[in-house]
């Protein structure tokens, strides 16, 4: 799959059945999530070592349930 074009940079795709692509911008530290429902999400203020970790992790979707849900604000942009 291609990266997906975002407003902080680029979203990767990742092989999951509940996340369809990830996107990081450090310098702002905004995390990008792109569902397979299409909906995307921006979370503000993640540490880079977070992105890493779902990036790497071998279950991207129990990932962000563990690390990323409940604990950023967040906002859907689309």
């Amino acid at each position: 799959m291609a990266r997906t074009r975002t407003a902080g940079g680029r979203r990767q795709p990742v092989d999951s059945s509940a996340l369809r692509s990830v996107g990081y911008d450090a310098v702002s530290r905004v995390l990008e999530i792109e569902f397979v429902s299409g909906a995307v999400y921006s979370y503000a203020d993640v540490p880079r070592r977070v992105h890493e970790e779902l990036m790497d992790a071998p279950s991207h979707g129990r990932c962000f349930g563990r690390t990323v849900r409940g604990r950023y604000a967040y906002r859907r942009i689309r």
